[in-house]
């Protein structure tokens, strides 16, 4: 059995996947890539078999009809046969610490394990400006196992993303979470749907992920955002209803769960008011409408109860706060 399974979906990844997957093979023979060709229309398929024959033992190729992201994630989930899984998107890559995570992963397996295993993640922006790491060490203990009772309370800009997480396999297809096809940000319902059933951590103090920020169409440029809110908005929902907070007894683990929906359902509103259109409104509306049928309590908390109630205020005043507190927040923390 294989360490760790990397799943990388690829969609017309010609141009940059080879850096991303020549930053994984440093495991050798302890991790399996998986490459997902999503339906591409270039030479991604091609360029990922050449891997697949040139590392047959590492590299594994899998050709799919279109299914988004998402559905990139959940084939390598079914394929997958290391002990630990991982994603890195096709445009991103792992840094030199990688072989040092691996070794520490071992050591963790060996000594029976966790759930999920947390590291840094680096921003690098194709411009140069604004790199930086975001740590965990205020909130997290580092270089032991520990629980969530052991856990601190997080910054704004913190939040468990696809890009800190490795969560163990087991526990993935024990959840049964289905990710949906064709709906961007989806991988933020990967790490809080499954979160429910983490118990046991550890987190490494090392910048293992470096996430690029600035690539044309990118997902998360602010353009795009603008125009995809609603798959912000069906992202959001989908973790909101995914179960009842109530159900969650641990105090420290809610308080986390809580602090990941503030910040969804704060992209949510930030995006779906800066499209400056009468639909965009009237779904975001349907959003509040659609949590409060399955939770009135925390949808209201996140609504009216949180700092969230300030950008909520309906109507073009509304929105001229929201786009005055995306602005400040884009300058202080350059996260697209």
């Amino acid at each position: 059995m294989k360490l760790l399974t990397v799943t990388v979906p690829c969609y017309n990844s010609q141009d940059y996947m080879a850096k991303c997957i020549e930053s994984i093979l440093p495991g050798g023979d302890r991790v399996e890539i998986i490459i997902i060709d999503d339906g591409s229309k270039d030479n991604t398929g091609a360029i990922a078999d050449a891997f697949a024959g040139k590392y047959p033992d590492i590299v594994r190729v899998v050709h799919q009809e279109n299914g988004g992201h998402g559905e990139g994630i959940n084939q390598g989930l079914r394929r997958a046969t290391g002990k630990y899984f991982k994603t890195v998107d096709s445009d991103d890559a792992l840094s030199d610490d990688f072989v040092r995570f691996l070794d520490e992963l071992e050591r963790v397996d060996r000594e029976g394990g966790v759930d999920l295993f947390l590291t840094n993640y680096h921003y690098v922006h194709s411009d140069g400006k604004g790199d930086r790491s975001i740590k965990f060490a205020n909130a997290l203990p580092a270089g032991r196992v520990f629980c969530w009772k052991e856990t601190r309370p997080f910054l704004v800009d913190q939040i468990l993303m696809i890009h800190t997480v490795c969560f163990r396999t087991e526990l993935l297809r024990k959840t049964g979470l289905e990710l949906p096809k064709h709906t961007f940000y989806e991988d933020n319902l990967m790490v809080y749907g499954n979160l429910r059933y983490v118990e046991k951590m550890y987190y490494m103090n090392c910048d293992l992920y470096l996430y690029t920020i600035g690539r044309e169409g990118q997902s998360v440029q602010e353009d795009v955002m603008k125009r995809r809110y609603a798959h912000q908005l069906k992202a959001t929902e989908l973790c909101f209803k995914a179960f009842p907070l109530d159900e969650i007894a641990d105090r420290r683990k809610l308080g986390y769960l809580k602090h990941e929906l503030f910040i969804m359902f704060g992209i949510s509103i930030i995006y779906a008011r800066l499209n400056r259109s009468e639909q965009a409104e009237r779904d975001l509306e349907a959003l509040w409408e659609e949590c409060r049928r399955f939770d009135r309590k925390w949808a209201d908390y996140f609504r009216y109860g949180t700092i969230l109630r300030l950008v909520s205020v309906p109507g073009e005043r509304g929105r001229k706060l929201t786009e005055l507190v995306y602005r400040f927040a884009h300058l202080v923390v350059r996260f697209n």
